[in-house]
């Protein structure tokens, strides 16, 4: 009982096998004996919430942040002790704030379970009783043998049993998962690939032996064993065998799986990823200023406690004679009463921590996000893609950036391979218009090249060879030479994983494939495009690949079809960085032709031109092409058994699988022979180079973390403009030991020094970074903050993370964002505190695990510049803003203790207490956090130099918040004397004589509160649109409205009427009008000046931008508005105009032309307003 108890707390979970055995079809054994494993059954659970725990366990989760957990505390504290103010101030917004967070939360989740529902509702088939039974996703059980149709998706992950094809096999696309859009090839085990019909299958007695699901979805391990005939055959499952749930089948009428993984135990599932909790640098400022303010409150009330026991030391002010003590309070404990009292000077201060500043924050992530997707400057109109938000939190942090890592290939370039050239027996190639043309001098070629073929039908007429130096002449050598070509196109066409679509081929009824099919009919899919476009250039070549099925290949060399029988794949991994495929020729022959980097294959031959090969392989780097060696070794009978029994125990084995197989591997990727290499170019994205250099002037180190080898490396970032050709390189490469790294590191350091060089560039491959990361890091670390460019070669990607991390937790802390576009990338961008992923063509994993994801690298500069410097510049304004209006709200409560004895008095009715932060002065700034513009955005993007006005938080720093903070106290304290000195001393304003009260006096300052910080707001907008016009000067009338209607009614249900006609009365004296008008300008004037001499004085960048546009020929004042029409501004004018120039966008129509002397393409949704060039 006790073990069960424990089992259910989580402590003692209950024991789980490593392997799950599953039984086809649930036929178990009948002896009796067994107990079958328990599963999961298949439905999906995406949503957090549930109708039974929404309310409890929402409410765990937002008491949790400290803001709403104080609030709680105080309202809490005001029921159980007498307090000066109603628990309603506080208790009404912390509900107002809860709900509408628990209303936007529920909303989301209410989505999540109609999504989920109809995923676990959709209508599946399974074999069940010798029949086909039609029900629903979710109560799909491990076991059952379910049949999927053309075209649908696959509801669980499903070994493959058979097809409607002979071999077994079948196409998916796993586009849903990891963004490939190329077709794949599944295949079935022979003895399961003949039965095609139900009544077939319900003969099947057979057992899955598998590992236990896990989040991998390119790593399957299983074997099943099949009973025939009384004897038991065992088979290898691999990936291969597996379809994964959210894949598709295509090209394929219909096909039967079993399921060995259900609902949440998919590997789809298990790759759910949470949402970011990455924290903006904005955010963590928010709350250091929040500690602040709670230091000052608690000081507020300590101050006001001690001074009240202070003032009451005396007797008459201790028990006045209209205010005499009760029995209890005489009696009652000194210390209790002092608590009592601190408590209730809390509640009375408390609302100088603005707890609609979380909400208002919130809001504003959420709604400003919407601006990225909707930009039309980061829509790519070829791929249809727009830029996605995942997640809205770190918006501002777009304008901190300090470091951009990025991967090359598909992010830099554009992932679109093209042959180029090649080197086949030490002779080097190049593609030009389909043609092969060789290095060396023909007679027929005036300009000393061989134009050797054109295809390979003309190995077949050897008169245009010649006896130069690049070729042998006797009849022996040609006929290598013919060979040896051959057998290099044919490794090409034979050793890869390249798919070809079916759709031209169905009905033809000559197999899987036409071998009658000319090359261009063909269409290739592969999930490599280097393995496409070389594939494609054999085919121009003359060797053409026709198709495959599980055990044939097809080429077509010089119109002659031969099949080659496809005995083995050894698939790519990243450790081997090979691949190879074992084939048997039509004449018998058994080859292993294998493919990769050089690093990976020229150390495992023993034969071939490779001292040639290696120099054309650097060659081409230096061209800044892609380079994939190829091999071959031919097998013996013998050697093939050998080779062949070892992939069978490797393949079947459940424990270490994946390391006997990479030592079969290595046994078996040996003594090859090379062929020659091959080089794609990958060419860079439009318009790289001038965003990197836009990201240099805007203060922001670009690093190059690739995969690639050092000379193509190298070759793109100096194409790129990631390296310049005056730049100093400095190169940490090849490095064997901590000793000799360290001191090569010693030496660049003092380079730097020596060197009167003004940009260092420094490249590192991956084995140094591993040995300078080891024991170094800070010697590393120094001479990488010296160079303006870092290139780091041959990464792997965890080696990628580390760097960025390392980089993270240096002093200095910069904010870093890192780009990519594959799955390589993805540790990298989860460990910046910015990610980007590239939509490319290595699929959606790296856009998937993103913080925001765009289509193009060239995008990035824009999402910086323009998006990440105005979220910035609303966000800091809010946070500080926020800061402000509540000062300058509590502190006339603080003094005006002073004046009442610390009576606890509260100087504002609860209404307006409670109402200030949640209608009188929201809408201003949330509006203002969306739509503010202080720089013309075509300005922001075209000069990057504007980025490091914002840079390192500085509109956040301390300075900036005192600066707000002595504002806030500043206003306050005019506030409070201003009105003390109007009607403090016992004089009348009104005609007949009637003096004003305490609630007179809370009411005008209050009055000339509101709308002080309203105006206040309205001073620090540049950007005015009909939206702004409405919240700031409608929150004024609509203070106004609701004080009269509130004041001027008879509330029947209120327990006090302290404000019945007060406000009328207020109103109804010139004098206080006057005072009114006379304390707001006095408020603002001094900010104003502030403002003329910082700008006259001191300015930053910015408002130089600002000024410029201000007096450029299109007299725009601040980005978005201009005059029409009108003539040069008067001095007056342009001094106002340069502190608080203001337009209405309403007066003018605009829209950008060709013409524009800005960015002529920007087609933002920022552009609230239409513009008319012509007009300015």
């Amino acid at each position: 009982m006790w073990r069960w108890v424990r089992q259910q707390l989580g402590f003692d979970p209950p024991h789980q096998s490593d392997t799950r055995t599953i039984y086809i079809a649930n036929r178990f054994p009948q002896n009796g004996l067994y107990t079958p494993q328990k599963f999961i059954d298949n439905r999906i659970i995406s949503s957090k919430y549930t109708v039974w725990n929404f309310v409890p366990k929402n409410l765990f989760e937002q008491f949790r942040r400290v803001a709403n957990f104080y609030f709680l505390i105080i309202f809490l504290v005001q029921l159980m002790i007498d307090t000066p103010t109603s628990p309603i101030t506080s208790g009404l917004p912390l509900f107002f704030v809860i709900t509408v967070t628990a209303i936007k939360q529920g909303y989301e989740d209410w989505l999540r379970h109609n999504s989920d529902n109809e995923v676990n509702g959709a209508p599946v088939y399974v074999v069940r009783s010798g029949g086909l039974v039609k029900t629903r996703s979710k109560n799909i059980r491990v076991g059952d043998i379910v049949r999927i149709a053309k075209d649908e998706i696959f509801p669980a992950d499903l070994v493959l049993l058979s097809s409607d094809r002979p071999d077994g096999s079948c196409h998916i696309t796993t586009a849903s998962l990891d963004g490939e859009t190329n077709l794949k090839t599944h295949v079935a085990v022979p003895e399961t690939a003949v039965l095609q019909t139900v009544a077939n299958l319900d003969t099947l007695i057979a057992v899955i032996e598998c590992q236990q699901p896990e989040a991998d979805l390119y790593r399957f391990m299983g074997r099943m064993i099949i009973t025939q005939q009384m004897e038991e055959i065992v088979r290898p499952l691999g990936p291969e065998s597996l379809l994964l749930r959210g894949a598709r089948l295509k090209n394929t009428k219909e096909i039967f799986g079993v399921a060995v993984y259900t609902g949440m135990e998919t590997k789809m599932a298990l790759n759910y990823k949470s949402k970011s909790q990455k924290r903006s640098a904005v955010e963590k400022s928010m709350n250091t200023f929040l500690i602040i303010y709670l230091i000052i409150l608690i000081s507020e009330a300590i101050i006001s406690t001690i001074l009240k026991y202070a003032w009451q030391a005396e007797e008459k002010w201790d028990e006045p004679w209209y205010n005499q003590k009760t029995e209890h309070q005489r009696n009652s404990s000194k210390i209790l009463r002092f608590i009592s009292d601190f408590l209730a000077f809390l509640v009375l201060y408390n609302f100088i921590i603005p707890i609609s500043l979380y909400v208002t924050v919130e809001m504003q992530k959420f709604l400003g996000s919407f601006f990225i997707g909707w930009d039309l400057d980061l829509y790519h109109e070829e791929s249809d893609q727009k830029a996605q938000v995942n997640t809205s939190d770190l918006n501002e942090e777009l304008g901190q950036v300090e470091y951009v890592f990025t991967d090359k290939t598909g992010t830099l370039t554009e992932n679109e391979m093209q042959f180029r050239e090649c080197s086949i027996n030490g002779i080097k190639y190049q593609e030009i218009n389909g043609r092969l043309v060789s290095e060396g001098p023909t007679p027929d070629s005036s300009q000393g090249n061989l134009t050797y073929l054109s295809s390979l039908s003309h190995l077949n007429s050897l008169s245009h060879l010649t006896s130069s130096s690049s070729f042998r002449t006797s009849p022996e050598n040609e006929a290598e030479l013919i060979k040896e070509h051959d057998l290099f196109f044919k490794a090409v066409s034979l050793c890869h994983t390249v798919q070809i679509s079916n759709v031209q081929t169905d009905g033809i009824g000559d197999g899987p494939w036409q071998s009658n099919l000319a090359p261009s009919q063909l269409e290739y899919y592969a999930s490599s495009p280097d393995e496409k476009a070389l594939v494609e250039a054999a085919a121009r070549i003359g060797i053409v690949f026709i198709g495959n099925s599980e055990e044939t290949m097809e080429v077509k060399t010089l119109g002659k079809l031969e099949r080659y029988k496809l005995l083995h794949v050894l698939e790519f991994d990243s450790d081997r960085r090979r691949m190879s495929v074992i084939v048997q020729a039509p004449s018998g022959e058994k080859f292993l032709f294998a493919k990769g980097a050089e690093s990976s294959i020229l150390p495992e031959c023993i034969g071939g031109e490779i001292e040639k090969t290696r120099i054309h392989v650097d060659e081409f780097a230096l061209k800044g092409l892609r380079t994939l060696c190829m091999a071959y070794r031919q097998l013996t009978s013998k050697e093939y058994e050998v080779i062949n029994r070892r992939l069978f125990e490797a393949r079947t084995a459940l424990q270490q699988r994946e390391e006997k197989l990479a030592n079969a591997f290595q046994f078996i990727e040996k003594d090859l022979i090379l062929l020659g290499a091959t080089a794609v170019e990958d060419r860079l994205q439009d318009k790289v180079r001038e965003t990197i250099e836009a990201l240099r002037m805007a203060g922001i180190k670009v690093w190059v973390l690739t995969g690639d080898k050092h000379e193509t490396a190298v070759s793109v970032s100096l194409s790129c403009g990631h390296f310049h050709r005056t730049m100093n390189i400095l190169e940490l490469i090849n490095q064997k030991s901590d000793s000799e790294c360290a001191e090569q590191l010693r030496q660049l350091a003092r380079r730097i020094t020596e060197d009167h060089v003004i940009q260092h560039g420094l490249v590192v491959d991956g084995t140094s970074l591993s040995l300078a990361l080891r024991e170094h890091e800070k010697l590393f670390l120094d001479v990488c903050r010296n160079c303006s460019a870092v290139l780091c070669c041959r990464m792997a990607p965890l080696q990628k993370a580390k760097v960025i991390r390392l980089i993270k937790i240096s002093p200095e802390k910069p904010i870093t964002l890192a780009v990519g576009d594959g799955a390589n990338d993805v540790s990298m961008i989860q460990e910046a505190h910015v990610g980007i992923g590239i939509m490319g063509k290595e699929g959606r994993q790296a856009a998937r695990n993103s913080d925001y994801a765009i289509a193009r690298f060239k995008f990035l500069s824009k999402l910086l510049f323009v998006h990440g410097h105005f979220y910035y510049i609303r966000i800091a304004t809010l946070v500080q803003y926020f800061f402000y209006k509540n000062v300058c709200f509590i502190t006339p409560q603080f003094l005006y203790q002073f004046y009442c004895l610390f009576s606890q008095q509260t100087l504002y009715d609860s209404v307006y207490l409670t109402l200030y932060n949640i209608c009188f002065t929201s809408l201003p700034v949330l509006i203002y956090s969306l739509l503010e513009q202080h720089v013309d955005p075509h300005v922001l993007h075209n000069k990057p130099t504007l980025y490091r006005d914002i840079s390192k938080n500085r509109q956040l720093s301390i300075k900036t918040f005192l600066y707000w903070t002595i504002l806030g106290f500043s206003h306050a304290f005019i506030f409070f004397f201003g009105s003390y000195f109007l009607i403090g001393k016992d004089i009348s304003l009104l005609g007949n004589g009637q003096m004003f009260g305490n609630w007179t006096f809370g009411t005008l300052v209050f009055t000339v509160m509101v709308i002080t910080v309203t105006v206040k707001m309205a001073l620090e907008t540049h950007f005015w649109t009909w939206i702004n016009h409405l919240v700031t000067w409608g929150s004024i009338v609509f203070y106004f409205v609701f004080s009269m209607f509130y004041g001027g009614i008879f509330w029947p249900f209120l327990g006090s009427q302290n404000m019945y006609f007060v406000f009328f009365q207020l109103l109804s004296s010139g004098s206080v009008w006057f005072a009114i008008i006379l304390m707001v300008v006095t408020c603002l004037f001094l900010d104003i000046v502030k403002k003329v001499f910082d700008r006259q004085l001191h300015p930053t960048n910015t408002e130089k931008a600002q000024l410029t546009e201000t007096n450029s020929s299109i007299k725009c004042l601040d980005s978005m508005c201009c005059f029409s029409g009108e003539a040069a501004c008067t001095s007056v004018g342009r001094m106002l105009e340069r502190v608080i120039g203001r337009c209405s966008p309403a007066h003018v129509s605009r829209s950008w032309s060709a013409l524009d002397p800005f960015y002529t393409n920007d087609r933002s949704i920022l552009t609230l307003s239409t513009m008319d060039s012509s007009t300015c």
